[in-house]
């Protein structure tokens, strides 16, 4: 076996069985990736691959490496779940627009032991445009990873050697997006801005 058939092996695995074990096998198949995306852990893109035999339409679930360092199985894995209830809300329910995460993707990330927070902290929003969370103890997420983790060889098993070259600094750049009207900005990622239109408060897309 492959390098890259063990790596894709085993998340490919892991998204099988949170799949049965947090939402019932009702979400559809998706190319699960592993790409570098500055400040994200990862993302959902609804559609954005195309087979080539069939023309028909698939979804990405990715995941950055760079931020594996220094996380434990079970968050990098909270990740892919996290990515799962984008993909959920994709086919049965009623995303928002510009990435927005709305109401109704909070109660879905709830649901299934991830508490969402714009902080990764209890003292966080629920909603927003630049969304993480954080594992509930005790919840379905954190149980459900504890009977997977017990399964031989499931571990992750790389970081990126480029790991914390996704953090912010001084010099660099961030996209801030209006979550009123979806204007896009660019600025220090310590900034404060406004919305000229709507007069709303930006968040950074993280």
């Amino acid at each position: 076996m492959t390098l890259t058939t063990q790596e894709y092996k085993k998340l490919d695995a892991a998204f099988e069985f949170f799949n049965m074990r947090l939402f019932d096998r009702e979400l559809p198949p998706c190319l699960i990736t592993l790409n570098r995306k500055r400040n994200a852990k990862g993302y959902f893109s609804g559609g954005m691959f195309v087979s080539r035999l069939a023309s028909e339409k698939v979804d990405e679930i990715a995941l950055n490496p760079e931020t594996f360092d220094g996380r434990t199985d079970k968050d990098i894995l909270s990740t892919l779940v996290h990515e799962m209830v984008h993909l959920r809300q994709h086919h049965f329910g009623s995303p928002s627009r510009a990435n927005y995460h709305n109401r109704e993707w909070a109660h879905w990330m709830e649901e299934v032991g991830l508490m969402p927070s714009h902080t990764g902290k209890p003292d966080g929003k629920k909603t927003g445009q630049s969304m993480t969370h954080y594992i509930i103890e005790g919840g379905l997420f954190d149980q459900a990873c504890d009977i997977w983790l017990k399964g031989e060889e499931v571990q992750i098993g790389f970081n990126s050697l480029r790991a914390g070259s996704v953090k912010n600094n001084s010099n660099s750049k961030t996209k801030f997006i209006c979550p009123e009207c979806g204007q896009n900005a660019w600025a220090k990622p310590n900034a404060v801005l406004k919305c000229g239109i709507c007069d709303q408060d930006m968040e950074a897309d993280e």
